[in-house]
């Protein structure tokens, strides 16, 4: 699992079970009284009453048994690593590694010339298909030596990479078998909040363990992962459970479950699981080539909260709102620019930025796809070609932070703003299109983030090249102004808030 942190970090599930932790818990029932005494109700309505209550809780049990046999265990050994500040025979994956690191307690010797013993992981999967593909996570077998898969009857295969894809932590192993019990897949979009879920899974090595909950929200964006629209659940996942199927009520599988957050490394009621159909997607694509293929338009996009929302004219916060556009990529071809709201692609409207990074990255590169964009107070639309999605590396050199020397600053007030020109180089050098520096931040400024160093890049979607313009600017604006400014190699709309 990746480390846990004091703060609310999404964290995978993968774990070495090294340990075991004892909890007990009970339910506790309350009864109000009212005010003023009345006669109980005969024995028979009591009755009928709890049993109306228990007929309404969900028997997962017919669910488990149908299906529980075609969820996994995976066992990774993990290839070896130099020693380089580890701890010997312990994963980085293991929620317990970060506690001995943090504490400094000795893990076990090391042999001879420093090599370290094997390192072992465990998470879960579920078959697909009956000839022994199987989904599971791509933290669970990254880095592996060796993967073996085990069955409920206790059979045990050893398992083959397909593939895995980082971007959405989905994997494809194969084990060398047949007449396999297979899971039934069902279809997240129809999901709501407050159904019943269940979750198979080995969490701390405990094989086959089933979990319930229900869904808390859908179509989550995690910061490190724009590409999945996540499920969130209650259900409580742990170290162990990475990989393991979500199920309906149905008994068909909506989702992997990938990620909790946590500040202890376990569960805390905030699980997330990838849903079926971009598994399913990066499945198929792993299987035929060995790798995932997506889509591109080259923005830079951020969600939209009210005072951005108030600042560009919409009704309510909603869409992409676009920060950047790479220079000849397809959204400059297309005409889009820094400030437009894309509410729409093909006719799926978008409510929350990271529906559109997933909407795009699922649509082929080559096809065309019309974006309903917000621009100037109105909705126009946009047709653009999608292209394919490559890892890139981008750097861009900074600007020295609040050292003014003898070049002239000028203040924007209204805004807590002291900028400068930037020089020639120091442009080639940010490679920005910009001219403002920021040199000092007061007031809505410095409370809504802005930094020495920053570059002024433009005003709710209005480029500005000097202070002038800066201050006329916000001037124009009402009490919610959109800067747009450029840190590092980023662009991002900072909604300002004069009062």
């Amino acid at each position: 699992m990746r480390v846990s942190r004091p703060a609310h970090r999404a964290v995978s599930v993968l774990c070495v079970s090294i340990a075991l932790v004892a909890c007990s818990g009970g339910l506790s029932a309350q009864s109000s009284h009212s005010t003023q005494v009345a006669q109980a109700p005969p024995p028979a309505a009591a009755a009928t009453g709890a049993e109306g209550v228990l007929r309404a809780l969900p028997d997962f049990s017919p669910l488990v048994e149908k299906y529980g046999p075609a969820v996994v265990n995976v066992e990774v050994v993990e290839k070896s690593q130099p020693a380089n500040g580890g701890i010997p025979g312990l994963s980085p994956n293991d929620p317990f590694f970060d506690f001995f690191r943090r504490f400094g307690i000795p893990g076990p010797e090391q042999g001879p010339r420093g090599n370290q013993p094997p390192v072992r992981g465990a998470g879960s999967g579920f078959i697909v298909s009956p000839d022994g593909y199987i989904l599971t996570n791509t933290h669970v077998v990254a880095n592996a030596d060796e993967v073996t898969v085990r069955l409920t009857d206790r059979r045990e295969f050893p398992a083959k990479v397909i593939g895995a894809d980082e971007r959405t932590d989905v994997a494809v192993i194969k084990i060398n078998a047949t007449a396999l019990p297979t899971v039934r897949l069902g279809d997240p979009t129809k999901i709501k909040p407050g159904q019943w879920v269940l979750a198979i899974g080995s969490p701390f090595g405990f094989e086959n363990s089933a979990t319930a909950g229900i869904i808390s929200a859908t179509s989550r964006s995690l910061p490190s992962d724009n590409y999945v629209p996540f499920i969130q659940t209650d259900v409580a996942v742990n170290p162990g459970n990475s990989g393991g199927p979500l199920f309906n009520m149905s008994g068909e599988v909506i989702g992997i479950n990938s990620q909790i957050f946590s500040r202890t490394g376990g569960y805390m009621g905030v699980s997330f699981a990838i849903p079926i159909d971009v598994a399913r997607n990066v499945e198929d694509q792993l299987i035929k080539s060995g790798h995932v293929v997506r889509g591109r338009i080259g923005v830079t996009i951020q969600d939209v909260n009210a005072q951005l929302a108030e600042s560009f004219g919409l009704d309510r916060p909603r869409g992409a709102l676009v920060s950047s556009v790479e220079k000849d990529g397809p959204a400059a071809k297309a005409g889009l620019q820094p400030g437009d709201v894309i509410l729409s692609v093909n006719g799926h409207s978008i409510e929350r930025y990271g529906e559109l990074s997933g909407s795009i990255a699922a649509m082929k590169p080559g096809t065309d796809a019309t974006l309903q964009v917000w621009r100037g107070g109105k909705q126009q639309p946009v047709t653009v070609k999608i292209a394919e999605l490559k890892e890139q590396q981008q750097t861009a050199g900074n600007i020295p932070n609040g050292k003014p020397g003898s070049r002239q600053t000028d203040q924007a007030t209204q805004l807590g703003l002291t900028v400068r020109q930037l020089e020639p180089q120091e442009r080639e050098q940010a490679q920005t299109t910009g001219s403002l520096v920021v040199e000092d931040v007061t007031g809505p400024a410095a409370a809504a983030g802005v930094q020495p160093g920053d570059i002024i890049l433009g005003i709710n979607g209005k480029r500005v090249k000097t202070s002038k313009e800066l201050q006329d600017a916000a001037k124009a604006s009402g009490k919610n102004v959109a800067l747009l400014i450029q840190r590092e190699d980023a662009q991002i709309f900072v909604p300002l808030r004069i009062q």
